[in-house]
């Protein structure tokens, strides 16, 4: 028996242990601390994307709104707000927006465009007006001038009214009639000896007596309903008087107080007109003033700190504020982020109050949503939420066609309200919509709704990595110092940054580029804060960032350990050592959240003879998807033109990840389900103590996949656990070399010789590695040589045709001797 060697031999493409891992070197970084770098403002790498953002903000022309795409974490919010806010200041400031009575049809309240800065001013001076003639007016009426012509007119119509009446009487009185005066009316009654006469007397009269005194009462009695039906008609002149009265009394006071008020508005033609309108209505409804003040309470000095502009009656003379700025001197536009982007927050609503039991509104209670804000800037909103609210979606957009924000209330687009609303004027809209979303939400939105790329004709598509050089390496640099000021985080040494730049290439799955994922950057730099505050250290070490990276992982692989534990107790079955025929270790990735880790999972094949099929248990039980499919049929048709090219495939094999309870998707287990097909054809064994992963095509070639890096600790996290032997490790494909940023442990390992990982190129460059055997190649007769593996696979796939053939002709003979007996 032979002893195994110290030191195993090396495989061919064996990777050694420093391309596994290209570390940034801190000297080359030229500082000592990130204190001695100067602050770099804005992002870098994302030229692309900032052009598209300084496009949608700059031009002019309708519809180019903006959707800014990327993953999260790159930083999209912030540049968006640096760029809109730096675009903003150079654009003027929008005019302000007002809602006032339409005095005509309240339900329909005017809209009114004013200056910037005009709107709060016009607001106050509609409150100090009705103050004023709240105190004025009441003043007026009370005043000797105007009571005296109240006497007047009341004296003329008392003496108009009782004229005709003492007239009538005089003429009754004539004719022995009394007119008297009763609650009920007037009242007409014989006289004898001056006296009216009393019932019993008038009956005891003689008949022709009292028919004339009928006959006189009756005539008299329709002389006086004549005279008394021009009652109502003197009481209706004798009204319109008292309002003539009134309203000229009103006139004089309300035009003076509104005329001042237009002086300050002198040239705003829309304001003089509304003015106009006021003063109108407020001669025409006096008596409002008077009501208020009748019902004033009184107080140590309710005339000084009254304020009657707050009373329900005087809203018609409100000025219900949708949007205000400051003055037009300081030049800017508003920049607006809605984060709850519903239909009433974007387009307004109009609010109700409860009286008497029933809900009632008018125009002071339409609220202004983000549109209204942002109108004349820029409105930045998350693609998710806005499309998850319901009719918000369709609300933007349709603001954006009509170019004008009209206020719909969620319940009327449901059918839910049955209350009379109001219906205010449109304002028109001018601004630029920002969304900023996911790649595949950009997609969605292309494919599904036209309108979308109407409306959103520029894109802005973050990227996710940078190039890796000496120059982006200080670059990332002078980011990472801007953002430890920012966030008044510790200084942090250029060991601390080296390790901090590898972090952001192990992010970026790929030795050549650094992740653009600052976000993730920035929460390992806090973290590593805390734990350099710990240690009472100044400035954040090496030891720091590397802890918060190590810290990070191990909070998040709680479910990694179990499955490792469950592999380590055989509970799922991989073997590292030994050798098996038709069974190979492939690797996959389970992503949970952010968090990524590398899974063993055994892959075993079985064949015999049979008609050319090959059964994906994954695919027949419905858990495998059409990638993993895909997968599948290459290694059919690979098989096919591979071996024994002269004869019918006459091959039945099977292909099943063990133990695996969920779906399967993907293609980077179709080599190793490949190797496992061709140590079952030719009987070889595979070696446990190598995993596998990468895809291949027809031609046989192994591609590269994602991943590779926790594929290849997850294997190794298994292998440690029961011991690291030397012959231990993982095949690759040989495009996925430059990815490998592994970790320090593994790193080593290989460094030690206790762990491999190896490149291949193609399917014949594994499996001698993985069976230790010779795959071969066909010589200038096509023949494979006697004793490699591809010969022994031929050889087997030959056989099966011939006793598939044999088998055929013995069925077809019994078949004769049966017919002809």
């Amino acid at each position: 028996m032979t002893a195994r060697k110290a030191t195993p031999d090396p495989l061919p493409g064996e990777i050694p242990a420093a391309q596994l891992r290209v570390e940034c070197d801190p000297a080359e970084l030229g500082f000592d601390t990130t204190e001695d770098l100067k602050p770099h403002d804005g992002l870098i790498g994302q030229e692309r994307a900032i052009g598209a953002i300084e496009l949608s903000a700059s031009i002019s022309h309708q519809d180019f709104n903006l959707y800014v795409l990327g993953t999260p974490g790159m930083g999209r919010h912030s540049t968006v707000k640096t760029l809109l806010s730096k675009h903003a200041a150079k654009r003027p400031t929008p005019n302000d927006w007002v809602y006032v009575n339409n005095f005509d049809a309240p339900h329909k309240p005017h809209a009114m465009r004013l200056a910037a800065g005009s709107a709060e001013v016009l607001k106050l001076a509609m409150q100090d007006l009705v103050d004023d003639l709240a105190n004025e007016i009441p003043a007026l009426f009370e005043s000797e001038e105007y009571q005296t012509q109240r006497r007047s007119i009341e004296q003329e119509f008392g003496e108009r009214h009782e004229e005709p009446i003492a007239d009538f009487a005089e003429q009754a009185q004539a004719e022995d009639v009394a007119l008297l005066r009763t609650p009920m009316g007037f009242m007409l009654a014989a006289v004898k000896d001056g006296q009216p006469i009393k019932p019993e007397a008038y009956e005891a009269l003689d008949p022709q007596e009292r028919e004339k005194i009928d006959e006189k009462i009756e005539r008299l009695q329709d002389k006086l309903a004549a005279i008394l039906k021009h009652g109502p008609q003197l009481e209706k002149e004798h009204r319109k008087r008292i309002e003539d009265l009134n309203a000229g009394m009103a006139e004089r006071v309300v035009s003076v107080r509104v005329g001042e008020v237009a002086n300050a508005f002198s040239g705003k033609t829309n304001i003089l007109e509304y003015l106009e309108a006021v003063r109108e209505d407020m001669i025409s409804n006096a008596e409002l003033f008077l009501e208020t003040k009748s019902q004033s309470s009184d107080g140590p000095f309710p005339e000084a700190i009254h304020k009657y502009h707050r009373e329900p009656q005087f809203d018609r003379y409100a000025v219900n504020i949708m949007v205000s700025h400051e003055s037009a001197q300081s030049s800017a536009a508003p920049v607006i982020f809605e984060t709850l982007p519903t239909l009433n927050q974007l387009t307004g609503r109009i609010e109700y109050m409860s009286e008497m039991g029933t809900l009632v509104t008018n125009f002071t209670y339409i609220k202004p949503g983000a549109l209204h804000r942002a109108n004349g800037g820029y409105l930045v909103l998350d693609a998710r939420q806005i499309l998850t609210e319901p009719f918000a979606w369709d609300g933007l957009k349709r603001c954006l066609q009509c170019r004008s924000i009209t206020i719909t209330s969620l319940a009327d687009r449901m059918g839910l309200s049955s209350t009379v609303s109001l219906e205010p004027a449109p304002i028109p809209l001018d601004l630029r919509v920002v969304l900023i979303g996911d790649r595949w939400l950009h997609m969605l939105l292309l494919m599904l709704d036209p309108e979308f790329g109407e409306l959103f004709k520029l894109q802005a598509d973050f990227e996710d990595d940078m190039p890796r050089s000496a120059k982006s390496a200080k670059l990332m640099a002078q980011v990472v110092a801007t953002h430890a000021r920012k966030e008044k985080l510790r200084p942090l040494s250029a060991e601390a940054v080296a390790r901090l730049l590898d972090h952001a290439v192990r992010l970026a799955d790929d030795t050549q580029k650094f992740t653009l994922q600052l976000g993730a950057l920035r929460d390992v730099m806090r973290e590593a804060d805390h734990y350099a505050g710990l240690a009472k250290r100044a400035v954040m070490t090496r030891d720091d960032i590397a802890k918060a990276i190590r810290e990070a992982d191990h909070r998040a692989s709680r479910i990694k350990d179990r499955l490792q534990e469950a592999v380590v107790r055989k509970t799922i079955l991989i073997d590292t050592s030994g050798s098996v025929v038709g069974q190979v270790n492939g690797l996959s990735v389970i992503g949970i959240g952010e968090h990524h880790f590398g899974r063993p999972s055994r892959i075993t094949a079985r064949v015999r003879m049979g008609t050319g099929k090959f059964i994906d248990i994954e695919r027949e039980v419905e858990l495998g998807g059409p990638l993993h499919s895909k997968g599948v049929m290459i290694l059919g048709s690979y098989l096919s033109t591979q071996y024994a090219l002269d004869v019918p495939m006459s091959l039945h094999a099977s292909l099943v990840f063990e133990q695996s309870y969920g779906g399967v998707d993907g293609d980077s287990a179709s080599s190793a389900e490949l190797y496992a097909l061709l140590s079952a054809l030719s009987d070889v064994p595979v070696y446990q103590g190598l995993a596998v992963t990468g895809s291949v095509n027809q031609m046989g070639e192994v591609q590269a996949i994602g991943g590779v890096n926790e594929k290849i600790e997850g294997f190794f996290d298994i292998c440690k656990a029961r011991r690291l032997t030397g012959r231990q490790g993982v095949l690759i494909p040989a495009s996925n070399v430059e990815h490998l940023m592994l970790r320090e442990d593994v790193v080593e390992a290989v460094r030690d010789g206790k762990f491999r990982v190896i490149e291949v190129t193609t399917i014949d460059e594994g499996i001698e590695i993985l069976t230790g055997k010779t795959a071969g190649r066909r010589d200038r007769r096509g023949i494979f040589p006697k004793g490699t593996l591809n010969r022994l696979i031929e050889d087997r796939l030959r056989s099966y045709a011939q006793t598939r053939k044999r088998f055929g002709e013995k069925a077809t003979g019994a078949d004769e001797k049966g017919k002809n007996g």
